[in-house]
């Protein structure tokens, strides 16, 4: 049964395709909760500190309305969702895991780790968690802060001297806080490219000085280098490792043994969930045929964790940093990360809500006017993953999915929380997400359908004419040869991507790249001066207008 609130899914991206992120799904009800904030505030509410400000912040919406019974009916619909979704998505592997009141209530693997294999999923699998590190990550500088060894406001270029970007006040100014709220003013994804063509963590933070910037502290643009920067810039203030570090303050005082920022350690455990991707679009029949590779950026998206972990660090977040009756992070500092740091994406219609980014988190509130607080991750080359908390109600869920992003664990994510807080589905939610996921694979597109060109074109030079190197001070070297009749395109670090090249209409040619940024098939277009190719053109990578290749 559908009911009153209009369903809104934000992207937690500004540009497609859809990387290490997903969405989340809000409702925007025409009516709010009603509570009477004046009646539970202190008597010194009204009264007055350095002239203006209230002695007290009105207190948070009483986390009556979901209790024991409300969320146990919930759980008992969880293993029909995931079912239901394997069944309509083809879905090889899912786990689950839901946290209440410090308790582990589920926590259930489902299907298989790979694709015509016959080892099961379980509460143990390591998945990817896609951009789900960021929160994580969130967690172990947070650890740090409330140790007294960083500030939040600290600029990151103290311990990270090797982040620069082309204002020079940013770089000797931009936070903690900044790079992990996105409002750095790096543009949404700056750098992710590069990871696509091979380059180093090094080698990419080294270029970020020639992206264009927004605005400083006044633009939210989702930046996984800008992010993954700030937890580098924490682990060297504490001479090791982003692996190292977030073993020491999270995974070894939560005992998440099967937990890692490793590309490695995750590889090399015999019990992991490998990447699935659609053998054709629209499909339900998936393949194991890439390998993800984020250890470039490790702190945005390059952990690889269990739901039944994945509980243990949920009971953390929600007990405000005690864990077994051991404070692991401050309360303090944890509660910073919860806080809104950034305008993510201002309400459209009447009646929507505002949403925010934290650190490490997306920062809203429910129908009910209670604060949520949640990430979701995807690898479009085979991952997909949700986390969804209440603080308020000390309810958390975590969906790990072995599928390239096609809305399997928002789903169930949205499915569940949805029951919970009342008692049945408010929305048709599996093709609703499908639908929104759908429409932004398509937005990521090139206007220009390559695969069917004009019925009169432009004849092709001969392919030796366009021979040659051309270097992009950006991206670097791209070598065009001729191979016969036909034109290759070698890019990339050490020019380890190659592509053939199709002649689209006169100077104009296109392929279709692989990688997680790739979005189908995209145009590499020559510009002719005085009868010989000076420059070519990438449209995938040139969305900062830095695509241009200049022969040499």
């Amino acid at each position: 049964m559908v009911g009153t609130c209009t369903p809104l899914v934000r992207a937690r991206l500004s540009a497609l395709p859809l990387l290490a992120l997903g969405m989340t799904v809000l409702l925007a009800c025409s009516s709010t909760a009603g509570t009477d904030s004046d009646s539970n505030t202190d008597s010194n509410a009204g009264s007055e500190t350095n002239g203006s400000a209230l002695a007290e912040t009105p207190p948070q919406v009483p986390p009556a309305s979901i209790d024991r019974a409300a969320v146990d009916a919930a759980v008992g619909q969880l293993d029909g969702y995931v079912e239901d979704m394997m069944a309509r998505t083809g879905a090889p592997g899912i786990a689950v895991a839901v946290v209440y009141q410090d308790e582990v209530l589920y926590s259930k693997g489902f299907g298989v780790r790979k694709v015509g294999e016959p080892d099961p999923v379980d509460t143990n699998t390591m998945f990817q968690l896609a951009s789900v590190s960021k929160p994580v990550a969130s967690s172990v500088v947070a650890s740090l802060v409330g140790e007294g060894k960083l500030e939040w406001d600290e600029p990151i270029r103290r311990f990270e001297p090797g982040f620069a970007v082309s204002d020079p006040y940013v770089t000797e100014n931009a936070s903690f806080t900044d790079l992990m709220s996105h409002r750095s003013g790096l543009p949404d994804h700056a750098g992710d490219l590069l990871e696509d063509l091979g380059y180093s963590y090094d080698e990419i933070i080294a270029r970020l000085n020639q992206v264009p910037l927004e605005t400083f502290r006044d633009n939210y643009d989702y930046t996984n280098y800008g992010f993954s920067a700030a937890g580098v810039a924490a682990a060297k203030s504490q001479g090791t490792t982003w692996a190292e570090l977030s073993e020491q303050k999270i995974y070894e005082p939560l005992g998440m043994t099967n937990t890692t920022s490793s590309q490695q350690e995750w590889v090399d455990s015999p019990n992991h969930a490998f990447n699935h991707v659609l053998t054709e679009p629209g499909s339900t029949t998936w393949e194991a045929k890439y390998v993800s590779d984020p250890e470039g950026q490790a702190p945005a998206g390059g952990a690889a964790s269990s739901v039944g972990d994945m509980a243990q660090w949920i009971r953390m977040q929600l007990a405000g940093g005690e864990f077994d009756g051991t404070t692991v992070v401050e309360p303090e500092a944890l509660q910073f990360t919860h806080q809104a740091h950034s305008l993510a994406h201002p309400s459209e219609t009447p009646g929507a809500r505002d949403t925010f980014y934290g650190i490490g988190f997306n920062v809203g509130t429910d129908s009910q006017g209670r604060v949520e607080v949640s990430h979701a991750g995807a690898f479009g080359l085979g991952a997909s993953t949700d986390v969804v908390m209440l603080p308020s109600e000390q309810l958390g869920i975590v969906v790990l999915a072995n599928t390239a992003p096609v809305g399997v664990s928002e789903t169930i994510a949205a499915q569940f929380m949805d029951y919970a807080k009342n008692g049945e589905l408010t929305v048709d939610w599996a093709p609703f997400v499908a639908g929104q996921f759908e429409k932004m694979v398509e937005h990521g597109r090139s206007e220009t359908d390559y695969e069917n060109p004009p019925a009169s074109t432009t004849p092709a030079r001969e392919p030796s004419s366009y021979e040659g190197t051309y270097t992009s001070p950006f991206y670097g070297a791209a070598e065009v040869t001729a191979e016969g009749d036909e034109l290759v395109l070698n890019i990339g670090k050490e020019l380890q991507s190659r592509y053939p090249l199709t002649h689209y209409d006169g100077d104009t040619y296109w392929f279709e790249p692989v990688g997680e940024n790739a979005s189908g098939p995209t145009g590499a277009e020559f510009m002719v001066t005085a009868g010989a190719p000076t420059t070519l053109t990438v449209e995938y990578l040139d969305p900062l207008g830095l695509g241009t290749f200049t022969r040499s």
